[in-house]
């Protein structure tokens, strides 16, 4: 899933970022109100992290900004302001919930489930067929189980939100790895390699298929259709 984090203070987005990712979130990096905005013109997040004391535009007009667009992004606000009536405007401007600094990592991670399982979003494990990804333990399970790394998790779950459509090199670049991360087409083809060993191995119906020079797709074994 891919994450929106607008925080100004950069060790402790660095930190967060950290989590995170340890937690197969993909995260992208804003550490000013008008970054960020200009991240959600380019990109579609599953949720937004959003500090309210930034410069240039605080989280509060963030806010504001994007739903009177029309998007419905889930919205976590970082506050260091406890006083209730901070926490009525962020709420009052759109945000979906709040946590007050500083916090618990754990707190931070369950307020994030709970948002996304808010907007239907959220999914502790993925299942087709015979074959299960499970969130909480990185685990690639069918009639037997095998453990994932942080990547090979992600691209999984993209992988099976995309079940049957054709997926360029380029565009699992863009939603797997950062987009400014160094990746090049052959690490694309290696995780996809070792993603189909991986599925074998635990004997699942599906397999990554390849259509030479357009991209790859999740599908059954035996669909000669794809």
């Amino acid at each position: 899933m891919k994450i929106l984090l607008a925080e100004d203070e950069r060790d402790l987005s660095n930190a967060v970022t950290r989590v995170l990712k340890f937690n197969k979130y993909d995260v992208f990096q804003a550490f000013d109100g008008v970054e960020a905005l200009e991240f959600l013109d380019s990109y579609t997040f599953d949720a937004i992290i959003l500090d309210v004391m930034m410069p240039r535009k605080n989280g509060f007009e963030v806010v504001k900004e994007i739903r009177k667009r029309g998007d419905q992004t889930p919205v976590l606000i970082l506050t260091a302001l406890s006083e209730i009536d901070d926490k009525v405007q962020g709420l009052d401007c759109g945000a979906d919930d709040y946590l007050t600094k500083p916090f618990q990592v754990k707190e931070l991670l369950a307020r994030l489930r709970a948002i996304l399982r808010r907007h239907g979003d959220y999914k502790e494990a993925y299942s087709i067929g015979n074959t299960t990804l499970d969130h909480d333990n990185f685990q690639l399970i069918a009639k037997d189980t095998t453990r994932l790394t942080n990547t090979e998790y992600r691209l999984m779950e993209y992988l099976i939100r995309n079940q049957n459509v054709l997926l360029s090199t380029e565009k699992i670049m863009e939603e797997v790895w950062d987009f400014d991360n160094e990746c090049e087409i052959n690490v694309v083809w290696a995780y996809i390699s070792n993603l189909r060993k991986k599925l074998e191995q635990v004997g699942s119906e599906y397999t990554i298929k390849a259509l030479r020079g357009v991209g790859y797709k999740l599908a059954k074994k035996d669909d000669k259709d794809n």
